[in-house]
């Protein structure tokens, strides 16, 4: 009877440890859905490069390389409350990385690739559409 109580604990108790991962794994996903700016970077990103992650595990990346656009387009997936695997497309090559976050709050990012180098993102904040105009009323 003893093992029976102690295997069903040990369940709950890994239950539980689950859940409490996947609350922190939810909140990092959370926080990261949006656009981001590039403001600093060690690595390929040039500054005003931006990265979008979105609620369904897309991730857009646009930036300019002398005056031509590029855009790659992806998935991404949190894999732990700080990691990141990212897979973009570019031409006929996939890419893919798992990426440190190092710092995320509301408005900030900063993330570290496996090379050690660091890029720092503002997060943009959505355009408000601007009210409508009430048009006058007609007289008849």
């Amino acid at each position: 009877m003893k093992t029976l109580t102690a295997t069903v604990a040990a369940c709950f108790l890994l239950t539980l440890a689950g859940s409490a991962q996947d609350s922190k794994d939810s909140d990092t996903a959370k926080k990261l859905v949006g656009v981001w700016e590039v403001s600093k970077s060690d690595d390929e990103l040039p500054p005003g490069a931006t990265v979008e992650f979105t609620k369904d595990g897309k991730v857009k990346v646009t930036l300019k390389i002398d005056e031509q656009e590029i855009k790659l387009e992806g998935n991404y997936k949190v894999t732990d409350k700080n990691k990141i695997q990212v897979s973009v497309k570019f031409g006929d090559e996939q890419i893919e990385e798992t990426i440190t976050i190092k710092r995320l709050t509301d408005k900030d990012l900063e993330i570290e690739n496996k090379e050690g180098k660091m890029s720092a993102f503002k997060k943009i904040e959505p355009k408000k559409a601007e009210p409508k105009k009430a048009e006058p009323a007609k007289k008849n």
